[in-house]
């Protein structure tokens, strides 16, 4: 009777654990895809804050190319659910291939600030319709019974541009000059339309339930809105430590290696989680998760432990990495594939808002009370998230 039941489970539907092939070659072009578009990113993410300054804008201008990126992509995610039912996956990622790598050759003739900041709001709209329609096409193209660990190789890729790109770019300037650097970003972006022909058009399922579009509509009851919050908390005390560690640690030797240690782990761990999570199923390993992350923002209460600052920002990586696979998976499988665009676009509206917002207020708060309390507010948030997660864990 059990090798029967086996033979009939085996011709149905896989089931957690099997060994479907997750990298098939419309994903492997995914990634290809994802890598250049990320490097495009990265390698002029902190070369045009030093193009502006060598024209003459100042820090002023820096901080505006930064914030018109930020808040053209934030804008834009609202919009790519719609996208993606009306011109399906290859058109939009098509479109944001364009947006994000060609005005990038604008900047080879000119320097003007608001030029500049022109090209910056179009390439932030580019970024937000690459990111939004990659994530959602890796779920529609892996299989349900290891999305997790789909997700968590993408994740991996998407983390390597910003490992190369950032220092490589800033480096080039001196070699090659800006120009030169700007072709390059423009050709990593736009060489990923080669891609394109070999992926899905539309979903398989109610690509046109016009009904799922609006990326905050229909969210009451349908389960999103808890891992939406939980990770909007923790891309807060992520979006600080990434900008604040370095102005209230006293070593930038401790910074350098605390960001380093960060941003190895948590891409390891987004893997790692998403392959427990096929297992155990991503929600029951959300609440762990968060209380690492809070250990970690926790520790930087001691600003001026080195061990504190170092073993905190593991902590911290593994957790956040983490938390990003795993409440992106419950989005998911919380989800019909007709509102996958809306899930992309929520998870991302909370990465960017939460990361936004959070080094916005922090500043604002540190200025009153200084880096230890304000840190610890930091915390605070993060470990408030985890109630949440817990009994979300309990009734799975």
């Amino acid at each position: 009777m059990t090798d029967i039941a086996c033979e009939i489970q085996t011709l149905g539907t896989p089931v957690r654990g099997t060994t479907d092939r997750l990298v098939t070659p419309q994903f492997a072009r995914l990634l290809v895809m994802v890598f250049g578009s990320g490097l495009s990113m990265y390698l002029l993410t902190s070369v045009v804050p030093l193009y502006l300054a060598a024209s003459g804008s100042g820090g002023i201008g820096a901080g505006l190319s930064t914030g018109a990126m930020m808040l053209s992509a934030v804008a834009m995610e609202l919009l790519v659910p719609a996208m993606l039912v009306r011109f399906g996956y290859r058109g939009t990622l098509g479109l944001g291939l364009i947006l994000l790598g060609a005005p990038s050759l604008v900047l080879v003739v000119t320097s003007s600030l608001p030029l500049v900041l022109a090209v910056c709001v179009v390439r932030g709209a580019g970024l937000a319709i690459l990111v939004v329609g990659a994530v959602a096409l890796v779920a529609e193209i892996t299989p349900a019974h290891r999305r997790g660990e789909g997700l968590g190789i993408y994740g991996i890729v998407v983390g390597l541009p910003a490992g190369i790109g950032l220092p490589l770019g800033v480096y080039l300037t001196n070699v090659v000059g800006f120009e030169v650097l700007f072709v390059l970003a423009a050709v990593a972006s736009l060489a990923g339309l080669a891609t394109l022909p070999g992926m899905p058009q539309r979903s398989t399922e109610g690509a046109g339930e016009e009904q799922h579009v609006k990326v905050l509509g229909g969210l009451r009851g349908s389960g999103l809105l808890m891992p939406t919050f939980v990770f909007a908390a923790v891309t807060v005390a992520a979006g600080i430590s990434v900008t604040f560690l370095p102005l209230a640690a006293h070593s930038h030797a401790v910074v350098a290696v605390a960001l380093l240690i960060q941003s190895v782990t948590a891409p390891a761990a987004r893997w790692l989680a998403g392959r427990l999570g096929d297992r155990f199923g991503p929600v029951k390993l959300l609440a762990p998760a968060l209380v690492l992350a809070a250990l970690g923002a926790a520790s930087l209460i001691f600003i001026g432990s080195p061990v504190a600052v170092i073993v905190g920002s593991a902590f911290f990586g593994i957790g956040f990495g983490a938390a990003q696979n795993l409440t992106l998976a419950t989005m998911y499988d919380r989800s019909p594939k007709s509102r996958y665009g809306q899930v992309s676009a929520l998870w991302n509206l909370a990465y960017d808002g939460g990361w936004g917002i959070g080094a916005i207020l922090f500043g604002l708060v540190v200025a009153g009370v200084g880096y230890p309390v304000a840190f610890a507010v930091t915390a605070t948030i993060v470990a408030v998230a985890v109630i949440p997660a817990a009994k979300a864990s309990l009734s799975a």
